[in-house]
């Protein structure tokens, strides 16, 4: 049977009635609880309890250790802290010579000051290494320029007279292709005394110079 529209408000108003009836039963206080133990809603007490037992007292700290003197390790090594210093700096400056060149320049300009820092016999090495004809072609073709960089990574040995750094030299490069970057870690030795460092040997890092 067909609802008039005198049933239909009648239904609706029945509908309203029971809905505010609802809403007014859960916000009113029965729904939030009147706070007694037993409701669940009632918030717990947090005050503590008095306690008639006295506070125990809180432990005292350990004093905390006086510090010793740093031990002088230089002591226990055959070169002092300058000397360490002179001879580091020696190889920095080598690296950075070993990894700056120019297609535009001749093998003995290349050479000069690395020859300034290098013994004589490891001058000439590395200069006939780079006159080779493959590799000065090479370096001619692709028009390199490079200036070199050099950070030492490592201290990996040393004796009385001699010092070997693991040294990262970086060939920035500017070619007739663009610019790029060329990082290789090098084993450096130096050796002498004091103030009078020169570089003898260069390795790879992985073929040791130890």
């Amino acid at each position: 049977m067909e609802i008039t529209p005198l049933g239909r408000r009648i239904t609706f108003g029945a509908i309203v009635f029971v809905l505010v009836g609802l809403g007014a039963y859960l916000i009113g206080p029965a729904a939030h609880g009147s706070g007694t133990p037993g409701s669940p809603s009632a918030k717990p007490d947090l005050t503590p309890a008095a306690s008639s037992a006295p506070a125990s007292p809180s432990p005292a700290r350990d004093a905390a250790p006086t510090s010793g003197g740093t031990p002088n390790i230089y002591q226990w090594l055959p070169f002092t802290p300058s000397e360490l210093g002179a001879a580091a700096l020696t190889a920095r400056q080598f690296g950075v010579a070993y990894g700056t060149f120019s297609y535009a320049e001749p093998p003995s300009a290349y050479i000069a000051p690395i020859a300034r820092l290098a013994s004589s016999e490891l001058a000439a090495q590395i200069k006939e290494a780079y006159s080779l004809p493959g590799v000065a072609a090479a370096r001619t073709s692709a028009r390199q320029v490079s200036t070199g960089t050099a950070d030492i990574q490592s201290l990996r040995a040393f004796g009385p007279t001699s010092l070997t750094f693991v040294v990262q030299v970086t060939e920035n490069l500017i070619t007739s292709t663009g610019r790029s970057q060329q990082a290789t870690s090098y084993a450096i030795t130096v050796t002498g005394s004091a103030a009078a460092w020169q570089v003898s040997d260069i390795e790879l890092q992985s073929a040791g110079n130890s």
